[in-house]
This record gives C-alpha cells, structure tokens and sequence, in this order.
C-alpha cells in the first residue's frame, strides 16, 4: 500500500501526459485527402437500410437531384424522404459519434452550425411540397439487429399519415 498523496511517477507521468492535447499523427494535406475521401453518398448505413427496406418490399428512387437536400431515398408511392444523417458531421443530440475534433474548433463549429441549418432548410422546403420527412440516424444502422428493427420502424411510418419521424436512439 502506498502512503496516502504518493503516487508512482508512472502514474504522475501519465496523469501529465493524458492532459496534453493530441496533435494529428498525419500532416495536414494527408488529412485534407483523408476527409475528402468521406463520401456524401452511398455509405455504409445508407446502404444497409436500402437493403432492408428493398427486402421488406419497397422500391424507391436514389438522390433525386431536382429536391431539396437530394434525398438518399426517396419513396414517391409512400410520399416519402429519406435522410440517412451521419451523427458526426449533422450532430446527433446526445449521440457518442457527435464528437467535436480538438483541432481548429472555431472551423468545426462554424462547418457543423451549417449542416445542421441546411439540414432544417431542406426539411422546411420538402415538408412545403408535399413531402413526409424520415430521418435515420447513423448510429441505429451499426448492428443487424438494430438495422432491421430501425427499417420495420421505418416501414410503419411509411403506412401511416405522421409527417415527419426521427429514428434514432442515443448510443452509449
């Protein structure tokens, strides 16, 4: 047992260290390339909820260009959009993936307040025309299980008259 306020200098060191803010392990071009490299569409959890709702049936349109925000799909028999949000760059409330980078945060502040106000400008617009609203957070497309149960949700709103739904629980 150690004697009490004696730490190990390990331990001080770490403690030291933890504190220290990070800088990024690439330079600032490769990092530049990396995040150009995320794509706005056809990602991962966009295409598992596609495959999901096209094996309960539904047959839908990709990205319509002529709407506002381009749907990822849209389900015109259903007179529905479809917005599959990533929770880091549209900043899913309370979600563990919305984190804010530690580098330039004034940057990531500014890039992230737009997203989230075109985001409502879209929906404004398409809920003007006509449209219902689904939007479906990344962080319920991460595990089968939630996959299939966040498109049987989305297909119960399909059939109803609800004009907008949030699907999208707070990961841990």
């Amino acid at each position: 047992m150690l004697p009490a306020g004696s730490l190990p200098q390990c331990i001080l060191a770490w403690r030291d260290f933890s504190r220290r803010q990070v800088t990024d392990t690439v330079d600032r071009q490769t990092r530049s390339r990396m995040m150009a490299g995320i794509r706005g569409k056809d990602t991962r959890p966009e295409l598992a909820l596609r495959r999901a709702l096209h094996r309960l049936g539904f047959r839908f349109r990709l990205h319509a260009k002529g709407l506002a925000g381009r749907p990822d799909i849209l389900l015109p028999r259903y007179g529905a959009a479809v917005f599959v949000h990533g929770c880091f760059w549209h900043r899913h409330r309370g979600c563990r993936f919305a984190t804010v980078p530690a580098s330039r945060p004034d940057f990531w502040k500014g890039k992230f307040e737009g997203n989230t106000e075109r985001d409502i400008r879209n929906r404004a617009a398409l809920l003007d025309l006509g449209w219902r609203i689904a939007v479906v957070w990344e962080c319920t497309l991460k595990e089968p299980a939630k996959i299939a149960e966040t498109a049987a949700i989305l297909a119960d709103w399909l059939r109803t008259d609800v004009n907008q739904i949030e699907i999208g629980t707070n990961s841990r």
